[in-house]
């Protein structure tokens, strides 16, 4: 495969690549199986772009940036060039590219803004999505968009997509019978062994006791997989105060560039423990492992589309991963896989993909600036409909999107800039003398938190990112985002005069010390939340609880305006936030009327609620009683109330009740006569058509009682078939002893339930509609002796076995032997 080709080191995946660029060649899609450590991610681009028909760049997706990093320096390596030569990177923080460049490795995010930019991708030969099986949001994305411009622009450009799991064939049907090529890679014998650990706070020292023994069990280094930060760093100080003599270095996210690398190199003298996230499953390479400790979770954000906001969940593994994980101790030699779970709990298969999971704004701004409906793209999950609607919701609030879905131009300027479009919402609409504030604040918030410390003040970061950082920053984080500001400063810049702004926003705002929570507000109007009696305790503009630490600086605040949190259980958890001043709120909030169905109390019974609101976004700020709502308003309320409430608060009494059951028997029997239904669904779907021309005085829930109801059920028959309910429906008949009994119609068939006695001499079943009624036969205690449609038959045939049983325990009532020639009664034979 060219003269490259030749010098390249031999992997399990070198076996296969001759295949592969044939494959490639002749074919516009083609799917790669590979596991774990076979060389795809190095070999496979350096193969392909010495291919003659090569002629262009090719780009390679990494889902991290510092996967990317790591794999553009690993093929620099073995070209012996300088990284931003043949090959180079592109990642959100960081570029290293020139005009030698042929394989740029470039994360997720980066793939789709050059696609949107420019969907011809010219100058591109080949597009590799690397580890797909993680199913990012943006790697989803970008094939759906990459598949799209194939085929209307480019039918020359090669898709190739790589993935390590067994779900290469669903990848292959999406791309349309892509060809799939396979190599089993290689990889040695890995005894499981499984050591059940406590979970929760007392999961680092667990894990940190396995790893010692794993030690003394067997040779090489330890890669040992922990959910998060946090976790990684207790185990840390665990370990190296049990094990110094060995060189424990972490491995995640948020680390700095050269701690990473140098968790990545293989080690000297000592053996090393590396105390990883779920990053070191499958991107990267980790040399010298021959043991794995698998702490058995992963932590994954889950999107609540009713409230808008994520939850930080800590799971078990899946099986997928957690095989993944155990791999990764068997490529050097026979390796050692500790589980710290019981053997016998079941896991799911695979992790879900982050497009069922993760909050979908910036996903469905990126859909409505393609321009393809999201249903119509190449996705192999679609979004749930309640995410996708909530995200649609938040552009339209934002100004992004036209109610048609298409981009304003507020939207297509959000779409240039790398930030969520609330925070691209923020920096746009600030005031031009808060923008430079707002750029640093978007770019703080677009990066894992730069500060150690548990204080929730986005004041405290900025006076970090300002020059007067504190001891425990995070000098890898604070460099990330300083390189953010400059580049999201350039973007703003650039866009100049142009880039829009609110009407509110335009003037400079009064100096009140809380610049911080303005600009935060403008992002975010829906997490304005208000102290509620217990210091540090908040409630949202939804209702629900937002909490901080007693002894937070922000703690003491009457407003705080939310910025990162974890929606929790019970009541959100605050990570980052800043104080609102009241006086601020108030000048950018505007009165708003509501009239709504609700409980003005926790003890009331819901009523309508007709009030002025000082409203700042979905914050409200005060309440006034609206004393003269628009009658309309009041009434669409009320129909709202009824309709939650299930039909409940109506004037329902026996005899409407009994109506219903009537008018429903009839729709039953002869829907074609034009009987209406009376089932729950369809009165609550229909309720303004048949209920609202009866709410003309009505005011308030207690005004429901004095509704016509029986009036305005009947009213929903035709005019012609209302004086007919009482001959297809009677509501009663006469029984042989002279009394009117009430049918009932609550069942499938009309029931006339009447004690035995009274229907002495009755040969003919009562019926309605020309169909009998079911009988229940009544003991005189008023307890079911027999059911029967046909009375005839009863009396001449089970009545002598009912009279047998009965005559001893009812002395008193008569129990002729002829009951067709007794006289009926409901007395005893005393009383008669």
């Amino acid at each position: 495969m060219g003269s490259m080709a030749g010098s390249l080191p031999t992997l399990p995946i070198t076996e296969v690549l001759d295949t592969l660029g044939e494959a490639v060649r002749q074919q516009p899609r083609v799917v790669l199986h590979a596991p774990p450590g076979a060389g795809k991610t190095t070999l496979v681009p350096l193969s392909l772009v010495e291919s003659p028909w090569h002629t262009g760049r090719c780009l390679v997706l990494e889902p991290r940036r510092i996967a990317a990093r790591a794999a553009a320096e690993r093929m620099a390596e073995l070209r012996d060039e300088p990284v931003g030569g043949t090959v180079g990177y592109t990642t959100g923080d960081g570029r290293s590219v020139s005009a030698a460049t042929r394989v740029e490795v470039i994360t997720e995010g980066v793939l789709v803004r050059r696609i949107q930019r420019d969907p011809a991708l010219e100058g591109v030969t080949s597009v590799i999505l690397d580890e797909f099986h993680e199913r990012s949001i943006e790697a989803d994305l970008a094939l759906a968009f990459a598949l799209e411009a194939q085929s209307a622009l480019r039918p020359d450009l090669r898709l190739l997509v790589m993935s390590a799991t067994l779900e290469a064939q669903r990848v292959a049907d999406l791309l349309e019978d892509a060809a799939v090529v396979q190599s089993l890679g290689r990889s040695y014998p890995v005894t499981t062994v499984h050591r059940p650990v406590p979970s929760g706070r007392e999961l680092p020292a667990g894990v940190a006791r396995a790893t010692v023994q794993a030690l003394d069990e067997h040779e090489g280094d330890v890669l040992v997989f922990l959910p998060g930060r946090s976790e990684i760093e207790r185990t840390v100080r665990e370990l190296r105060g049990r094990v110094p003599e060995f060189d424990v270095r972490p491995l995640y996210g948020a680390l700095p560039a050269e701690e990473q690398r140098r968790a990545l190199r293989p080690g000297g003298d000592r053996r090393r423990i590396i105390v990883a996230t779920d990053i070191a499953e499958s991107s990267l390479t980790v040399p010298g492992v021959r043991i794995v400790v698998d702490g058995g979770y992963v932590r994954r954000p889950a999107f609540d589309p009713s409230s808008g906001m994520s939850r930080l969940v800590t799971t078990r593994v899946s099986a997928a991963a957690a095989d993944q994980r155990r791999g990764r101790a068997g490529r050097e030699g026979p390796g050692l896989c500790l589980r710290l779970w019981a053997g016998t709990e079941a896991l799911v298969a695979h992790p879900a993909p982050a497009i069922a999971e993760e909050d979908l704004t910036a996903t469905a701004l990126e859909v409505a600036a393609w321009g393809t409906p999201v249903e119509d793209l190449a996705l192999l999950d679609q979004p749930q409909p309640a995410s996708w609607d909530a995200a649609e919701q938040v552009l339209a609030d934002l100004g992004a999107t036209t109610d048609d879905g298409s981009l304003t131009d507020h939207g297509r300027a959000l779409v240039d800039l790398p930030l969520h479009p609330r925070l691209g919402h923020m920096v746009l609409t600030a005031p031009p003398a808060q923008r430079r504030t707002a750029v640093q604040v978007a770019a703080l918030l677009g990066e894992r938190d730069i500060l150690q410390r548990r204080d929730t003040d986005l004041g405290l970061r900025l006076q970090a990112l300002r020059g007067a950082p504190p001891g425990d920053v995070h000098r890898g984080g604070l460099a990330r985002v300083i390189r953010g500001v400059r580049r999201i400063q350039r973007l703003v810049d650039r866009a100049g005069a142009s880039a829009p702004s609110s009407a509110e926003s335009a003037a400079p705002w009064p100096d009140r010390g809380d610049e911080v929570g303005r600009l935060v507000a403008l992002a975010y109007p829906d997490r304005v939340a208000m102290a509620r009696g217990e210091r540090g305790s908040f409630v949202m503009a939804g209702g629900r609880g937002a909490r901080l630490r007693d002894g937070d600086a922000l703690a003491g605040e009457e407003l705080i305006v939310i910025a990162s949190l974890d929606r929790g259980a019970q009541e959100a958890r605050v990570y980052l936030a800043a104080a609102l001043d009241p006086a601020s709120a108030r000048d950018m909030a505007s009165d708003v009327d509501v009239v709504r169905w609700g409980r003005r109390r926790p003890d009331a019974d819901p009523d309508v609620i007709a009030e002025r609101q000082l409203r700042y976004g979905a914050a409200v700020l005060s309440r006034t009683p609206l004393p003269d709502p628009p009658v309309d308003q009041v009434h669409r309320a009320l129909l709202q109330g009824i309709a939650q409430e299930e039909l409940r608060p109506l004037p329902w009494t026996a005899s409407t009740t009994h109506l219903r059951d009537r008018l429903r028997h009839l729709n039953r029997v002869d829907p074609e006569a034009g009987w209406p239904a009376m089932d729950d669904e369809t009165l609550i779907r229909e309720l303004p058509e048949w209920l609202g021309p009866f709410l003309t005085t009505a005011r308030r829930r207690a005004d429901l009682q004095a509704i016509p109801l029986r009036d305005a059920l009947l009213a929903r028959a035709p005019h012609a078939l209302q004086a007919q309910v009482s001959v297809h429906a009677p509501s009663r008949v006469e029984i042989p002893t002279g009394r009117e009994v009430r049918l009932d119609y609550t069942g499938e068939r009309p029931v006339l339930a009447v004690k035995l006695q009274e229907l002495f001499g009755l040969d003919l079943t009562p019926t309605v509609g020309g169909e009998p009624v079911l009988v229940h036969l009544l003991s005189p205690a008023g307890r079911p002796l027999q059911v029967t449609d046909d009375l005839a038959g009863f009396w001449r045939g089970s009545y002598a076995a009912v009279r047998a049983d009965m005559r001893g325990r009812y002395p008193k009532h008569p129990w002729p032997e002829d009951p067709l020639s007794a006289r009926p009664t409901a007395k005893t034979k005393r009383r008669r």
